[in-house]
């Protein structure tokens, strides 16, 4: 069987996950009868300190429904170049809700508050784009799996609340950033107004995110998830792999940071241009092929052929995501079967 590292969404469901699923107590979710949803919108907002959430299928319509609450159609929102909302949920903002967005550069995605307020321009007037909101990813993603610091997070909300602009926190990973900086939940709830929250990466539930804010937002974003044709019924079944996959799988993250750190001191030492190891903070590990005489694609060729799946995103980029399904036989194996492709 093929070792699949092209990213963290790939896991399956365990049988006690499967046995969880399989005895939820259901209702029609439209009708908000559905207990298991219920609890764990609760569980989850309660989580990071906010009032209310909105379970939905993916984490991109989490996303769309948080920055729709917080800017107005024709109004600016702000996120880095290579982050997620920007680069990989195709435009939904602008055809969905009107937002614009403007983004600032940042090596591997690390967050620097100044580079965000420099740019921001609230209260434009009437000839100009005004910004009202701020987007920040963390883990991110393109970044490699950086962690965001959070004195920059701080420092990001006291600049944004003197400007009068909102945050909102696409935290697809943030229980990777958590095992990884020990920073907790509610720590990095406080400084958002909005949260997106994945189920379906390094926590291993089938299907699931969360987005977290007040009750009024929460309310209001629960009619535009109807709206975008995705108001579900008896999901109960689907939030109780979510509740299982909370229950046990969140102190795990660090054996994926363990083997992700294994794969990059592995693969540096066979070419330090591919990768520094001490820029893999979590279980992403993003290659630069620009050094190497051979395509993104190229590479991902060879190691499919060998029976490793990665991921080329770009012409030089190569990203490889370890995950519940992956174990220290198959590390040792993916490191043997790139230190081939890799000189081939």
């Amino acid at each position: 069987m093929a070792i699949d590292l092209r990213s963290d969404t790939v896991t399956r469901p365990s049988a006690a996950m499967r046995e969880a699923i399989a005895q939820a107590p259901v209702g029609d979710d439209v009708y908000s009868d559905d207990p298991t949803v219920n609890s764990l919108e609760e569980r989850v907002a309660a989580l990071f300190g906010k009032e209310a959430g909105v379970f939905t299928p993916t984490g991109s319509l989490a996303n769309q429904l948080a920055i729709r609450m917080l800017v107005a159609p024709g109004e600016e929102l702000i996120a880095e170049t290579n982050s997620h909302i920007v680069r990989a949920e195709l435009g939904a903002a602008a055809v969905f809700s009107g937002i614009t967005t403007r983004t600032f550069p940042a090596k591997n995605g690390l967050l620097k508050a100044s580079d965000a307020l420099e740019i921001a321009r609230p209260n434009s007037g009437p000839y100009l784009v005004s910004t009202t909101a701020i987007a920040v990813e963390n883990t991110h993603n393109f970044g490699g799996g950086t962690v965001q610091p959070i004195t920059e997070i701080a420092a990001l909300r006291k600049g944004a609340a003197e400007l009068g602009l909102a945050l909102h926190l696409d935290g697809a990973r943030i229980w990777n950033a958590h095992v990884a900086s020990g920073v907790s939940f509610t720590e990095y709830g406080r400084y958002f107004d909005t949260i997106s929250v994945c189920l379906s990466k390094g926590l291993g539930a089938p299907i699931g995110s969360v987005m977290l804010s007040t009750k009024e937002r929460v309310g209001k974003a629960r009619v535009w998830r109807k709206r975008y044709g995705a108001g579900m019924r008896q999901v109960g079944l689907l939030a109780a792999g979510a509740h299982y996959a909370l229950d046990n799988n969140i102190a795990r993250l660090s054996e994926d940071h363990r083997r992700a750190q294994e794969l990059a001191v592995a693969i540096a030492a066979i070419d330090s241009s591919l990768i520094d190891p001490t820029t893999v903070h979590t279980n992403i590990v993003g290659l630069d092929l620009t050094a190497l005489p051979i395509t993104a694609a190229e590479l991902a060729a060879r190691c499919k052929d060998a029976g490793l799946w990665i991921s080329a995103l770009g012409p030089q980029y190569v990203r490889l995501v370890t995950h519940l399904d992956f174990d220290d036989a198959q590390c040792a194996e993916a490191i043997e079967i790139l230190k081939k492709a890799l000189v081939a």
